[in-house]
């Protein structure tokens, strides 16, 4: 046999050398796989309904971030191409009414800026040189014009302005910063500058954006033109205190003449997304009735835009509304919405029927097993959607005629040669009330049920979230190193409805604790778990049951608690959304219900903790800020508990949003349990 060398840098080697080396590359899941991982986003119709546009986001591991660019592909699959796919970030794409136009956000030339692609010549133009990112783009009806939004700063007068005036060449301290309003901090933000988002116009023709709206609050959101396009809708709250009112808004709507701004509903709660049908009869947005419970989601409500009607569509449902989108006809509209930890996708009729289609989002969650998942609709209700598959992220899917056909394969070259950890369902009952609880286990790669393995039960955030049979790296990982891994949806979790999800309002921590013990005896029913070997985790409301579980008992071999809140009543007045969280999470303020508060803080427990604990936070975490995990480390080690504080520089409450971090959160909750797993040789 003829062995054709391969010229290399040190000399020639033959084939067969690189098939020995090939032999021994690793066939399961390893930490720099992170950076292979693709998935698709953001999908929309071409305008003729033959092909859909998508945003195909990849890990760029030289910057460290996600790259997206732009592709298209035909909705038979056979078609498959970049459109616009450089170096630089391709965001918000959305195609203009008459289908001859692409507007976008990209920071090609090193900021955030505004652009449009025309479809005939491939020629692309800048329309913007603003210096903060414009955002929820959206196009007139006559593909004229562009509005968005974008972040207006505001001057505001200093309170102390008598300085004595400094010498030249003095090297004095930096000026006082005065902070004079309720928001000033946000997590993923920092601190936060004056000004508000504000309305903008501009023709796509080329020329300066213009300004429409004014005043001291937030205008943002979707933005929806009226039908004849003097006007644009919009959500927001305008009255003086609406930071101490964060669950209220109205519709708006703003004249593009004389910016004249005038509200078109004005009920009790948020009502938020204004979408105007394709015939301008109705306005549709999603709307909450506020109870002042935690756990509330939105339905679909419908306004007559003739006769001031009001329909509310969805209200029958008791589940969570995610997107919604029209249906060309204006007969009736689509949408997703979450149920038993998966993301569904439906129509409604203007009459409020309800049909069900076979068909679940997901896969863009690559962190953790979290719902997620975008669609699209085409002119002839053809549904493209990001495609759900535990085993990988989202690919693009197409349902037509109740057929769902895969149209993309992003991650076969990256995971195919892998052997991955197998998902199951894993049915648990509440033994504090018997009911229902969904629960998955991920079975390490080789499993053999005869076999004696180590478990983490990982917990999810929100409290008010929800896991599902879905891709996570994270899980994926941690069963690459030997593990079984087990998640769940305990009480508080949404996607079951506003009576199991208000289980837990003001009562938090309470049985979602027993649902997770239950959770963890079902797996270790199952016959292959290492009683000795289990372990713990979760992130923010996961790490305060984690932080709370040790509490309450000593069964876990170690723990890790991420990003957490450890006491409600420090939570409660340093959290960045703290007007929110006091009146809806809270019975009342911290002074005035402070042994309530007290009472389900993970900190009152503290004394019980024999448990080895870890706490991992971002130190630009302003959610639940690092001082939370700081008071639990520093009394775990007065009790003399084995204990590590893991701080991970620059990083807000989305500790997992770079790929880096993803795999130095994996790695060092690892490395923590790997210390104290019996029976593994140590380093």
């Amino acid at each position: 046999m003829l062995i054709r060398p391969f010229a290399l840098a040190g000399g020639l080697v033959s084939a067969l050398t690189f098939t020995a080396h090939a032999a021994q590359l690793p066939d399961t899941l390893q930490y720099k796989d992170t950076f292979n991982l693709e998935y698709a986003a953001s999908p929309f119709f071409s305008k003729d309904g033959k092909s859909v546009y998508y945003e195909r986001r990849a890990m760029d591991i030289m910057k460290d971030r996600t790259h997206s660019t732009l592709w298209r592909v035909s909705t038979d699959g056979k078609k498959h191409r970049p459109v616009i796919a450089g170096s630089a970030n391709v965001r918000q794409v959305t195609l203009s009414p008459d289908g001859t136009m692409l507007a976008y956000l990209s920071d090609e030339d090193g900021s955030n800026q505004l652009y449009v692609h025309y479809l005939d010549s491939g020629q692309q133009a800048r329309l913007t040189e603003v210096s903060k990112a414009p955002g929820n783009l959206t196009w007139s009806h006559d593909s004229k014009h562009l509005a968005f939004t974008m972040f207006t700063p505001v001057k505001t007068k200093p309170l102390y302005t008598a300085m004595p005036e400094k010498p030249e060449g003095a090297d004095w301290a930096p000026a006082a910063s005065i902070i004079q309003k309720t928001g000033y901090r946000a997590d993923g933000k920092g601190y936060l500058p004056d000004g508000f988002n504000q309305i903008y116009i501009l023709p796509v023709s080329g020329g300066t954006p213009r300004q429409l709206t004014t005043g001291n609050y937030p205008n943002d959101g979707r933005l929806a033109f009226t039908p004849d396009d003097s006007g644009i809708y919009f959500s927001a709250n305008r009255s003086e205190d609406y930071e101490l009112s964060p669950f209220d808004s109205d519709i708006y709507r703003v004249d593009i003449q004389s910016a004249d701004v005038t509200a078109v509903t004005d009920m009790a709660g948020p009502e938020e997304s204004p979408m105007l049908s394709p015939d301008g009869k109705y306005l549709a947005f999603k709307q909450i009735n506020d109870n002042k419970k935690a756990y509330q989601f939105s339905d679909i409500v419908v306004l007559n835009l003739e006769s001031g009607k009001l329909n509310r569509l969805t209200g029958s449902l008791d589940r969570s509304v995610q997107q919604v989108e029209w249906a060309d006809n204006s007969r009736s509209l689509y949408f997703s919405y979450l149920d038993h930890g998966e993301t569904r996708l439906a129509s409604v009729s203007l009459k409020g029927d309800i049909t069900r289609f076979d068909a679940t989002t997901g896969g863009q969650s690559l962190g953790r097993p979290y719902t997620s998942g975008e669609f699209a609709v085409s002119a002839n209700g053809e549904l493209a959607f990001t495609q759900d598959d535990p085993l990988k992220p989202a690919d693009l899917a197409l349902l037509k005629k109740k057929k769902i056909t895969t149209l993309t394969n992003l991650n076969d070259d990256a995971l195919g040669h892998l052997k991955l950890a197998q998902v199951e369902a894993l049915p648990v009952k509440s033994s504090a009330d018997g009911r229902d609880i969904d629960a998955w286990i991920a079975l390490p790669p080789g499993f053999d049920a005869t076999q004696s393995y180590p478990l983490i039960l990982e917990i999810h955030g929100g409290p008010h979230a929800a896991y599902g049979p879905h891709f996570s790296m994270e899980i994926q990982l941690m069963a690459a190193q030997g593990y079984v891994v087990v998640w769940s949806n305990p009480r508080g979790s949404s996607s079951y409805g506003a009576e199991f999800g208000n289980l837990i309002h003001h009562d938090y921590p309470s049985d979602d604790f027993t649902d997770l013990m239950d959770v963890t005896d079902a797996a270790i029913a199952k016959g292959f778990i290492d009683e000795k070997n289990l372990f713990i985790t979760g992130g923010s409301g996961g790490g305060v049951l984690t932080a709370w579980s040790v509490g309450k008992t000593d069964r876990f071999a170690a723990a890790v608690v991420a990003k957490p809140v450890i006491n409600w009543i420090s939570f409660g007045l340093t959290a960045d959304a703290y007007p929110y969280f006091t009146q809806y999470w809270m019975p009342g303020k911290p002074w005035e219900t402070f042994d309530h508060l007290w009472a389900h803080s993970p900190l009152s427990l503290v004394g019980n903790v024999k448990t080895p604990t870890m706490l991992l936070t971002g130190e630009s975490d302003y959610r639940t800020p690092i001082s939370e995990s700081e008071q639990f480390y520093q009394a775990l080690r007065l009790q003399g508990v084995d204990s590590a504080m893991v701080r991970l520089p620059g990083a807000s409450h989305g500790i997992a949003s770079r790929p880096s971090r993803l795999i130095q959160k994996v790695g060092n909750i690892l490395a923590w349990f790997d210390k104290y797993r019996s029976g593994k040789p140590q380093e």
